[in-house]
């Protein structure tokens, strides 16, 4: 089935209050072209490089996510125009993003990524490192970044009950940390910084149930623009 067919099932399906991250990594311009035509503006990369790349020669219309593990030496060629950035998994990372975002004079949204899998490969924080990150002096300081959000990938496995219990923990951390605020300024035009209304769960196989279980922004490749 082609892209476009393939991009409009798939929006068909989703509520209004769930944003789609089209994953395009390892993918043609010309596929994301196909897609662009048919209406989607979000997309998602894995790699800097291939994301960077595919901005130089695209519509600056497109809203560009990062949502591959990222290294803190590269974030400095993305800052320019990338929207979300989704595995922020250590409080090394927000520095330099935010370092590389005052320098860019703008600001970044960022997700933070949690470790829901029971896969030693994948990354993310735990909860004590959460919340020890939300409620660092060093974090509160942050001027240019805002924490939009938490997201997670579940184990890779057909078992759909662990698949919805990692899920619902995701939920449930997002629930509890949602109500928090981090003022980064005494004045009173204080900017927050941390203020959690994106809930990023699901991807081609799980996003269904992900929805189910709260998700507010899903990430599907496959499902679109064909196997990898």
């Amino acid at each position: 089935m082609p892209i476009k067919e393939n991009l409009l099932q798939i929006k068909s399906q989703l509520p209004n209050h769930v944003t789609l991250v089209a994953v395009s990594k390892t993918k043609p311009v010309e596929d994301l072209m196909e897609a662009y035509h048919a209406g989607q503006r979000i997309f998602g990369e894995n790699k800097i490089q291939e994301m960077t790349e595919k901005w130089q020669q695209m519509p600056k219309d497109i809203e560009w996510h990062m949502i591959g593990h990222v290294q803190s030496n590269k974030v400095k060629y993305m800052v320019p125009y990338v929207k979300l950035i989704h595995g922020v998994d250590s409080l090394k990372l927000l520095k330099e993003i935010n370092r590389q975002a005052v320098r860019w004079r703008k600001n970044v949204d960022c997700l933070l990524q949690i470790h829901i899998a029971e896969e030693e490969t994948k990354f993310g924080l735990d909860e004590n490192e959460l919340e020890e990150l939300l409620n660092s002096e060093e974090f509160k300081k942050m001027t240019n970044i805002n924490v939009i959000g938490l997201m997670g990938m579940a184990t890779f496995t057909d078992n759909q009950e662990q698949i919805k219990r990692e899920f619902d923990y995701l939920k449930s951390l997002f629930n509890k940390y949602k109500s928090l605020k981090t003022d980064t300024s005494d004045s009173e035009l204080a900017k927050q910084n941390c203020q959690l209304n994106t809930l990023s769960m699901g991807m081609s196989g799980d996003y269904q149930l992900a929805i189910d279980c709260g998700s507010t922004m899903v990430r599907i490749g496959s499902s679109i623009f064909g196997s990898r």
